[in-house]
């Protein structure tokens, strides 16, 4: 259907990739819709809802009045109507993703039935899957996991994966990517996302540039949002009406500005920062809201930065968590491997449409508006079962032992003495003191053998044997401990700091317990590549992280089966067995059946509870493990500096590595 342009909206804009066809927001100042400052003044995710409606005005699907309706957005109490928003395209998952395309099966079989072409029946959006949530971590802390677990995964997946390949084979306006290359979010982030998509003009030829917008059958799709992208995850209904080129119909979005100001402390991560965020925004109360962030807080912050607060929208509750399009989202477009042409487009587009934020733009006006110095940041989990219950790390032992009481409805122990006949941190014989228990009460065990007698529900331990050491089980002993999940894998900083955790770790002697699972499932390829660059890969290997797949694994519950001692062990004992992973959810039984408590952390966190083994322990007074020369080692000793971090980050990471690991991103490994 013809466009009729009755706000003679329709605009041209010269950039390297040639002259393009654009619809031009100002054109409704023109047209006395709206003022000058009106315009300036809208939040940017309203404008690009507002760029929608005027584009694909049509009188029928679009009509004048849901222009006029835009353009005049009343930020305190916006009108509740419904409007139709007309995205650009689909991202998909393999579990979410498959109905979709059955579903188009079905479609050709009908219009074949009915003798019709069925070559016809095709997405009319662009609409891209990544095979991402069918691995799971059988084989951990070996060089082999990594193949062992892409192996079972098509044995597994065969007839699923023969189905996708067909599509991928047969659909246009359709592709797969493979399994084994990255986490949907980060794919998306690094590769997919043009920032400016176009199509061909039905009156002209040319190209029309319009924003980037998308909707994913995955939650977490609004990690996109950071790279200032508008897009969020839907049902499959949803997902499937989009690719069939109808609207979603949402009524008019209320908006909530989040002001940031100041930088990371030393010694903060970004995922502190967004463990913190959605502490905040739950709170308040966002739900069905898009929140919007804004501030000088941004001028400094990197795009993956961005992403992992964008990632976690789900949990703090809103429709999004955008971050507005600047020169950190250009610079990133360039250096992860987009063509020069690509961002000049971007960068001219969004400033023909005052679209692009600087530090000097006015800033928007909201619905409400929070705020938060970044300054104030502190380290930080979430947990034992929900994502917003943010716990600071100094304190972590005593709200551990709060929730073992009132949650978990256990008795908090004293003192524990662990001496277990296990080779520990420097090939010594482990001894360590855990939580507060009078060892008077239990019987002191001797050297190098563990106190069966302490083996009961009531005393909450359990004696263990594995691989030929034995040990024993405490509640809060951290049987997984999980680098994983679209919310952190894709940030570099925090990815290259649990690398330096581990480097220097592995100096002092020290490694994982033996009771703790490990596992390390990089977003993408590109994470690999720094990795060894960095020199970081051995060191993470040494400590049990070895690579176990690319793809979504222990945060969406494929964390495998525990070993079969530690499981019987934690059972026999009723034991509040804990994971902490990097991940995003954590409720009670997601990660694994016979995990109680599950938290949430940066990644060199993750490394450091796999090192100290259990929650049970003040990182920041205690020591978290002994070196090979016997001295106790603390947090403090391993943990980097931000200077250290972004040292080795600008060593190893290179805008080849990007260019090199999408360059066959379709193409996927031998198997597939």
């Amino acid at each position: 259907m013809t466009t009729p342009d009755s706000f003679h909206a329709r605009n041209t804009l010269s950039c390297k990739a040639g002259e393009h066809v654009y619809f031009d927001l100002h054109a409704l100042v023109a047209a006395g819709v709206m003022s000058k400052d009106k315009l300036e003044r809208l939040p940017f995710s309203i404008k690009v809802l507002l760029e929608s409606a005027l584009r694909n005005y049509d009188g029928f699907i679009v009509s004048e009045q849901d222009v006029k309706g835009l353009a005049n957005w009343h930020a305190a109490a916006p009108n509740e109507v419904e409007i139709p928003f007309l995205l650009g395209r689909v991202v998909l998952q393999d579990f979410t993703g498959v109905p979709c395309v059955v579903d188009l099966a079905a479609m050709r079989d009908a219009m074949k039935a009915l003798g019709g072409d069925p070559k016809s029946i095709n997405p009319l959006v662009p609409c891209d899957l990544v095979i991402d949530h069918s691995v799971q971590v059988d084989e951990f802390g070996s060089k082999v996991a990594l193949t062992i677990n892409a192996k079972k995964e098509f044995e597994r997946n065969r007839e699923r994966y023969e189905f996708l390949k067909w599509g991928q084979q047969s659909l246009s306006n359709f592709s797969v990517v493979p399994p084994a290359t990255g986490i949907v979010h980060q794919v998306n982030l690094e590769y997919l996302a043009k920032g400016v998509l176009t199509k061909t003009d039905e009156q002209t030829g040319k190209p029309v540039a319009f924003p980037d917008s998308l909707v994913g059958t995955d939650s977490h799709t609004t990690m996109i949002n950071g790279l200032g992208v508008v897009g969020w995850g839907v049902g499959g209904i949803e997902a499937e009406a989009v690719m069939l080129g109808q609207p979603v119909y949402m009524l008019t979005p209320k908006v909530v500005g989040f002001k940031l100001t100041g930088k990371l402390p030393e010694g903060s991560t970004a995922t502190d920062l967004v463990l913190t965020v959605t502490q905040i925004l739950r709170a308040h109360g966002v739900v069905e809201k898009f929140v919007e962030f804004f501030g000088p807080g941004l001028d400094s912050m990197s795009i993956p930065d961005r992403a992992t607060i964008a990632n976690m929208a789900p949990e703090y509750g809103a429709t999004m968590g955008l971050f507005p399009v600047d020169q950190v989202t250009l610079d990133f477009l360039r250096f992860t491997g987009r063509s020069e042409e690509q961002v000049d487009l971007v960068e001219k587009y969004f400033k023909a449409q005052g679209m692009f934020r600087t530090p000097k733009s006015p800033d928007p006006e909201f619905t409400e508006v929070l705020e938060l110095d970044i300054s104030t940041v502190q380290p930080s989990l979430a947990g034992p079962r929900r994502p917003q219950d943010r716990v600071l790390l100094s304190e972590m032992k005593p709200r551990w032992h709060k929730e073992l009481v009132d949650t978990f409805g256990k008795t908090v122990p004293g003192e524990i003495v662990r001496q277990d006949s296990w080779a520990g941190e420097g090939g010594q014989s482990a001894s360590s003191r855990v939580g507060q228990v009078n060892t008077a009460t239990m019987g002191a065990p001797a050297p190098g053998a563990p106190d069966k007698s302490c083996e009961s529900k009531e005393k909450g331990c359990a004696v263990v044997e594995l691989d030929g050491r034995t040990f024993t089980m405490h509640h809060g002993d951290v049987v997984i401990a999980a680098i994983t999940s679209c919310t952190n894998t894709s940030n570099p900083d925090v990815m290259i700091a649990a690398g330096l955790v581990a480097r220097k770790a592995r100096a002092f002697g020290l490694t994982r317990k033996p009771w703790v699972k490990t596992s390390l499932a990089p977003g993408s390829k590109v994470v690999t590549a720094y990795f060894d660059k960095g020199n970081l890969t051995a060191d993470l290997d040494a400590l049990g992280f070895n690579t176990v797949g690319y793809g979504c694994t222990t945060c969406i519950g494929n964390s495998g089966p525990l070993p079969t001692p530690i499981e019987q062990g934690i059972k026999r004992s009723d034991l509040v067995a804990c994971s902490v992973l990097s991940g995003n959810r954590n409720f009670e039984g997601r990660i694994n059946p016979y995990i109680k408590a599950n938290y949430l952390a940066s990644p060199p966190l993750v490394v450091v509870y796999a090192i100290a083994g259990t929650v049970n322990i003040d990182l920041k007074n205690e020591p978290i493990g002994v070196s090979k020369d016997g001295k106790p080692v603390f947090l403090k000793d391993i943990w980097p500096t931000h200077a250290e971090v972004q040292a080795l980050r600008a060593e190893c990471i290179t805008p080849e590595q990007y260019r090199s690991q999408y360059a066959k991103v379709f193409d996927g490994n031998p198997e597939w």
